[in-house]
């Protein structure tokens, strides 16, 4: 069977996000919660009632698993006690978590999944595998929140679209993130260095650095991904986005489209010219990314808007830490240099099979208040899907204002694939080892495309896979 998953820059979706980028936004307040039907709690209110739309039974436990990755976890811990507070006896536990697919999928066999979970990070479940074992949010997305205003006018409108997949709204994304090369602002000005718009630039920058003993490019093992995705951007907005959409639609030779063969072989040029930092095979990802945020070895980095979280405490002080987009070939793309990757990510989901799935979902209803997406903003600097809860200021962060603008001078020039899971993690293609070679020098750009043609080639030719048909706009 094939089914279509739309992407973000659907016609309405790209209106109404441009829309609420450019305006003051409806604001949410603080908290309530509800309480559901158990044999322990024969009084607890209804479900269905407005004060309590899943039925949350009084004493009940929540048992929540979170990713722990760039924003930590303590701020599902602020949202667990804000139910607490409202359903009495209630206890939320939130445990922490950097393997979900790991720790979670003998649960999930074992019929012992979590009630809520964030399926994040590069260890994440493939979403198909447990598609028909997840509850739907339709009733978290037509229930009003705990200040009175529905959940669906509350949120980014792009969110529904960014969680349904297989005509299925399974996955409540809750963090607005948008992808794209990171620099410090105070060094490229002290060196008078303009980030570049093109590959060309790129490398001209990179000489540049060189110069200096410093390199224009880092990355480590668990996070090498991470210069896919600016491969993958950057040649979708040259060439389209069905170059991208092709990929994960596992169409025949779409690797070897003439765009991404090309932006492929810019990056084998960098890395033949050694503009990456050596020994990035055997460096852990945090490590790579102090060698960038305090070190300053080298000048980019490509990741989400989680990355000055999650370095703050290894981020040298005036760094300025800067968006950027990433580049295209030339001055005549398809899509203009300001085209980002940017949505709704950290998809959370509720097991239909989970204990307490009514908690599970009362959890993400308190995670969708004002006071709790505010708290979220304010302490890791990044937007959650919560509209009007960050400042002109960013709250004094210069990543978290240039995220903002970015966005805004984006407009309706957005796309958004790895955040909604719309990539080959999606039927658990893993590109990791042949992508390290590549970043290593290890092995050819057209060496490492026809590995990858392989393992897509696989799966498409594979009748067991059922497959979903990706439409990203």
């Amino acid at each position: 069977m094939k089914t279509t998953n739309s992407g973000f820059r659907g016609r309405t979706g790209r209106r109404a996000l441009t829309a609420v980028l450019a305006a003051s936004l409806v604001a949410l307040a603080a908290c309530g919660s509800p309480a559901s039907e158990s044999p322990e709690s024969p009084e607890s209110p209804a479900a269905g009632a407005a004060d309590n739309p899943f039925g949350v039974a009084e004493g009940s436990a929540i048992d929540a698993v979170v990713f722990d990755g760039g924003y930590g976890t303590d701020y599902v811990g602020f949202a667990g006690d804000l139910v607490a507070a409202k359903v009495p006896g209630v206890t939320v536990s939130v445990s922490p978590s950097t393997a979900i697919a790991q720790e979670l999928q003998p649960r999930f066999v074992a019929g012992d999944p979590p009630d809520l979970f964030a399926n994040d990070g590069t260890g994440n479940i493939p979403t198909a595998t447990i598609l028909d074992q997840l509850a739907t949010m339709d009733d978290l997305w037509d229930a009003t929140n705990y200040d009175g205003v529905k959940v669906s006018e509350a949120v980014f409108p792009s969110v529904k679209v960014d969680g349904t997949i297989d005509g299925k709204f399974v996955q409540m994304p809750y963090v607005m993130t948008l992808v794209s090369l990171w620099y410090s602002a105070s060094l490229f000005e002290e060196n008078g260095w303009t980030p570049p718009k093109t590959w060309d630039e790129m490398l001209e920058l990179g000489a540049k650095a060189k110069e200096k003993g410093l390199y224009l490019f880092t990355y480590g093992i668990e996070a090498a991904s991470y210069w896919q995705w600016m491969l993958w951007d950057s040649a979708a907005k040259e060439g389209g986005i069905e170059v991208v959409e092709d990929i994960i639609n596992l169409k025949p030779g779409a690797w070897s489209n003439p765009v991404l063969v090309e932006v492929y072989k810019k990056m084998e040029q960098a890395i033949k010219a050694g503009y990456f930092v050596p020994g990035g095979s055997g460096t852990q990802f945090t490590q790579a990314q102090t060698q960038w945020s305090s070190e300053q070895k080298a000048l980019l980095y490509y990741s989400g808007s989680w990355i000055e979280n999650e370095m703050k405490d290894a981020t040298k002080e005036g760094f300025e830490m800067t968006a950027w987009p990433a580049p295209t070939l030339s001055a005549n793309s398809a899509m203009p240099f300001e085209t980002v990757q940017a949505g709704a990510g950290v998809p959370y989901l509720v097991p239909a099979e989970a204990a307490n799935a009514a908690g599970g979902k009362e959890l993400l209803r308190a995670m969708l208040s004002k006071e709790a997406a505010t708290n979220f903003s304010k302490t890791k600097l990044a937007p959650t899907i919560v509209k009007d809860t960050v400042p002109a200021d960013g709250f004094g962060s210069t990543a978290l204002a240039s995220t903002m603008s970015t966005m805004e001078a984006a407009g309706a020039n957005m796309f958004n694939w790895v955040l909604a899971g719309k990539s080959g993690s999606y039927y658990g293609i893993d590109e990791s080892v042949a992508l390290i070679q590549f970043l290593d020098g290890k092995i050819t750009a057209e060496d490492y495309l026809a590995t990858v043609q392989e393992m897509y080639d696989a799966v498409a030719n594979d009748s067991s896979v059922e497959k979903v048909t990706f439409d990203l706009g």
